[in-house]
């Protein structure tokens, strides 16, 4: 019984001399972590940022989608411009009424959305120009426009 007391008060004693982490070590941890932290948040900033240009291109293609609808229940004329967003022109079609709001992912709402559509003999094709705090494409023209088989997130501007 008193070897079995000796042996537990010795592995006491043990435990009360050894020491916890030193101040380099401590050191060393907190060094790591915030190279980790650092790398997590460039990382996290780069998936939001692509995760918005994802966005508006999706809204994009919503436009053209809903393009499409309205060429195929109205006769749309080569050059017109189906209007989707913003103030419509006098030379442009008004669609605001088949979207929803759309809210620019990158701000509050869009300044203008369009389609321009063309007509080749009996074939439309559709380019796109959405305006917010970024843009796809510059203006409600042909040259301005986006073609909308091509669109992703490298043309939000």
């Amino acid at each position: 019984m008193v070897e079995k007391l000796k042996m537990i008060w010795q592995d006491a004693k043990q435990l009360k001399d050894e020491r916890g982490l030193t101040l380099v070590e401590l050191l060393v941890v907190v060094v790591i972590l915030g190279i980790i932290a650092a790398i997590a948040v460039v990382a996290i900033g780069g998936i939001i940022e692509n995760s918005k240009k994802d966005a508006m291109v999706a809204d994009a293609k919503q436009m053209v989608s809903a393009a499409k609808l309205y060429v195929a229940s109205n006769d749309v004329a080569d050059g017109k411009v189906i209007r989707f967003v913003g103030t419509v022109g006098t030379d442009e079609l008004d669609a605001k009424n088949m979207i929803d709001t759309m809210k620019d992912p990158f701000g509050e709402t869009y300044n203008n959305g369009v389609v321009y559509v063309s007509k080749a003999d009996s074939k439309y094709t559709y380019k796109v120009w959405l305006d917010g705090a970024e843009d796809i494409g510059t203006a409600a023209t042909a040259a301005g426009t986006i073609a909308s088989g091509d669109l992703d997130k490298e043309d939000v501007k």
